[in-house]
């Protein structure tokens, strides 16, 4: 049996469900003498790899999502499988197994002031639908700060850098709207490094980790908040698993351009696996026009840049075109148009309005950002 060695209580009733406890905002637990926190997940397919880290290291866990999957996660619990250094194979990390809980509910059964955190991890279209958008609204009413680790970072947290035009940037967003109720202090950003999927043949609650990389987050603008974002980035690291590391860290930084760095990746290699008329793998995208792909990457790497970021806490592009070596599918994004999706997360267009608003126009950010409409157009046509 897979052996755990955390500094929680291990000892944890595995029928526990969200209405069992109730634990107000800043008002975490205390398990054996150690701090407990509850946070809530909104997205139980990538947000089940945070949900299980955080479970790993003995905090409790509710993942957000439709009726069904909440169903199949309470009664079966999830899985997510992880490969550990040195290892060949996959390891099933399995919730039941965990010190702490990770349960599931669908929008309308959360009460936010149950969570000390909540974190977003559904694609940013997601969030304009009716459930979704009305717990958001509970949340920002009941101020539990929120932790995002989409790849498109939330308007509030946009508004957290000084001299950005927000309001131009609306348009890259699905519904702006449902961000206004947000404090931006309250709203931090993680960058989505880790790269998973559900293996298709599989249920809804397993999910499979291709590149256990690490979480790189922002810290919130309370020192009280980020005590606790320490907490869990200290909490996750101690955690060993038959003595061995555990891959997969959260790693918190005073910069708010930290995350950002994976902007360059995806300009150069996810959105640009779309093609007019098909899609590519992202090896062929980043690897097909090296001279181009180094001149985009360079180009958003100088955007984020010009907003405050320090180039040391950027990727180089030699690293990024190196692990592009092994990224042999279509990207998420790419995936999603092929399926018919009429609206996708666009960082393209983001960064395309983020560049102009600061006077760094490119013509093959342009490119990119038409080849992607013009996708979504054909899709938005067949759907109507």
């Amino acid at each position: 049996m897979t052996r755990f060695d955390v500094r929680k209580n291990p000892a944890l009733d595995s029928n526990f469900t969200w209405e069992a406890q109730s634990v107000n905002v800043f008002a975490p637990i205390l398990r054996d003498g150690e701090m407990t926190y509850k946070i809530l997940i909104l997205g139980a397919s990538y947000g089940s790899l945070l949900g299980t880290k955080l479970a790993m290291a003995g905090h409790d866990v509710t993942l957000v999502c439709r009726d069904a999957t909440a169903s199949l996660i309470n009664s079966e619990g999830t899985e997510v499988r992880l490969k550990f250094k040195g290892e060949n194979a996959h390891r099933a990390i399995k919730s039941a197994d965990l010190p702490g809980c990770i349960d599931a509910a669908t929008p309308e059964q959360v009460d936010p002031a149950r969570y000390d955190m909540v974190a977003l991890a559904m694609q940013e279209p997601q969030y304009a639908a009716h459930p979704i958008r009305m717990l958001l609204k509970r949340i920002a009413e009941m101020q539990v700060p929120c932790l995002s680790i989409m790849n498109m970072p939330p308007l509030p947290y946009l508004k957290r850098i000084p001299g950005l035009n927000v309001d131009s940037l609306e348009a890259a967003f699905t519904n702006p709207r449902v961000w206004d109720g947000f404090e931006p202090g309250l709203v931090s950003l993680c960058s989505p490094d880790p790269q998973a999927f559900r293996p298709p043949e599989e249920g809804a609650n397993v999910l499979h980790v291709g590149l256990p990389t690490n979480f790189k987050a922002a810290q919130f603008a309370s020192d009280i908040h980020n005590q606790m974002l320490r907490e869990l980035e200290q909490d996750i690291a101690d955690v060993r698993v038959d003595d061995l590391d555990v891959p997969v860290k959260l790693r918190v930084h005073s910069s708010l351009f930290v995350p950002m760095a994976k902007w360059s990746m995806l300009l150069t290699g996810n959105y640009r696996c779309v093609l007019r008329g098909g899609v590519r793998p992202i090896r062929e995208a980043v690897h097909g026009d090296v001279a181009q792909s180094r001149a985009i990457y360079s180009h958003v790497d100088a955007i984020g840049q010009r907003l405050g970021a320090d180039p040391k806490d950027q990727v180089p592009f030699e690293k990024y075109a190196a692990a592009a070596e092994s990224l042999l599918k279509p990207s998420s994004a790419a995936r999603a148009i092929t399926s018919g999706a009429p609206v996708i997360e666009r960082v393209d267009k983001l960064v395309q309005l983020v560049g102009r608003h600061l006077g760094m126009p490119n013509a093959a950010i342009d490119e990119v950002v038409d080849t992607v409409d013009a996708a979504l157009e054909q899709n938005q046509v067949r759907a109507a």
